[in-house]
């Protein structure tokens, strides 16, 4: 019989009930976090989004699948249409966000994992004021609330 106190309404891996806390398992490669700190310098008028998708065959790892300028309107014809991908954007009033996006035809298991490193992938584009629901043709006057 485990001595682990169960606390009610918290998981395993929850610090109250005895539990370690585990990583979800992603790898967010650096090349993502320098492109995102670039995006993010004022004094930067190159880069205004970045998508960031597995790292190719990988599991596991995510890394740059495309960046530009252009803002939402350029950012949203990019969307691959069979994988997901995360992605950051500076709005036009200097906000920035970030979103995931999965299409209706990305499999299951796929679909699944990549819901999982969510957070992870999120935790690395620091200074986001919120999530954007993406769609393929999206512009900053039709993205919606900022959530």
């Amino acid at each position: 019989m485990s001595k682990v106190p169960i606390i009610a309404g918290t998981m395993q891996t929850d610090p109250r009930s005895g539990g370690v806390k585990r990583s979800s398992g992603v790898n967010v490669l650096p090349v993502v976090g320098e492109v995102w700190s670039q995006i993010r310098d004022d004094g930067n008028k190159d880069l205004d989004w970045v998508l960031i998708g597995y790292n190719g065959n990988s599991k596991t790892d995510m890394t740059v699948f495309d960046q530009g300028n252009g803002g939402m309107a350029v950012l949203s014809t990019k969307l691959p249409e069979a994988e997901p991908v995360f992605g950051g954007v500076r709005l036009s009033k200097g906000r920035f966000v970030h979103f995931l996006y999965v299409p209706e035809g990305c499999p299951a298991m796929k679909r699944g994992r990549t819901l999982m490193y969510k957070n992870g992938v999120f935790n690395a584009l620091e200074g986001c004021d919120g999530e954007i629901e993406m769609s393929p043709g999206l512009t900053e006057e039709t993205m919606g609330q900022v959530r």
